[in-house]
């Protein structure tokens, strides 16, 4: 079965920088997206064969997600179980026979890290979603989780330590995530691999030099793991300032 995962930075956008072009020589089983900033129906999005599935931010313009299949789910949830992590579109979960998979954009901590309180509240949350789905049936999880795991996963450390997406407490998360039950596909096939980006900023010419982040994940539960055939990040697909990662499972 072949996935892949795309923060689209806002698919209209993203539409008129080769989307479908992408999606529609991809020909993969399960299509993930993130940051969609937009609701289903403010643009035409025809991909025949393919059931499509939203979960769009209360706020116009802002976060959401989506997921577009050709194997039809047995079940479709949205949101994480919780309440006060509702209304910003931040996940789906399809279940399929052999596993459910969960699409995630994970809140940002922001300049000065100013959302870590909600940030740290939500990853408590998420994983204990993760876990709960896991005790039902393996979990495949996907997406922007906003985090660079270890100093491995972007171009500039030392810098950027205790910045958004490289603070300690969500590093720490991250851990926690795995060590609960899940295993990181892209460093279980590539451990040692450097220079490995899925985000670079607009700023700096950062992807033209690779000065880049990995902060997007397929996670699969330990069960899993041995399934992996391939893990890739595509990083010459343009089109946001993330490129996509996939995952073929056997």
């Amino acid at each position: 079965m072949k996935l892949i995962s795309w923060n689209v930075n806002g698919l209209r956008a993203c539409l008129k920088k080769g989307f479908l072009d992408f999606f529609s020589s991809s020909d993969t089983d399960v299509f993930s997206i993130q940051e969609t900033k937009m609701q289903p129906g403010q643009a035409e999005i025809v991909l025949p064969g393919y059931e499509q599935y939203w979960n769009s931010a209360e706020k116009k313009g802002y976060s959401g997600t989506a997921v577009f299949t050709r194997v039809k789910p047995l079940s479709v949830g949205y949101g994480i179980g919780s309440p006060e992590h509702e209304g910003e579109g931040r996940s789906i979960t399809l279940e399929f026979p052999e596993f459910y998979l969960v699409n995630v954009y994970t809140p940002n901590s922001q300049q000065e890290l100013a959302r870590l309180p909600y940030r740290m509240s939500w990853e408590d949350a998420f994983r204990s979603y993760l876990k709960s789905l896991g005790a039902k049936k393996p979990v495949v999880a996907c997406g922007d989780m906003n985090v660079a795991h270890e100093e491995i996963d972007l171009k500039n450390p030392k810098s950027n330590r205790g910045n958004a997406g490289f603070s300690d407490e969500e590093r720490q998360k991250m851990t926690e995530l795995l060590a609960s039950g899940f295993t990181d596909s892209f460093r279980f096939l590539h451990p040692d691999a450097a220079g490995a980006y899925t985000w670079w900023s607009y700023r700096f010419h950062a992807r033209r030099t690779n000065a880049g982040w990995r902060i997007d994940y397929f996670l699969v539960s330990d069960s899993l793991k041995e399934r992996i055939r391939e893990s890739r990040i595509l990083s010459d697909v343009t089109g946001s300032d993330h490129c996509p990662v996939e995952l073929v499972l056997a």
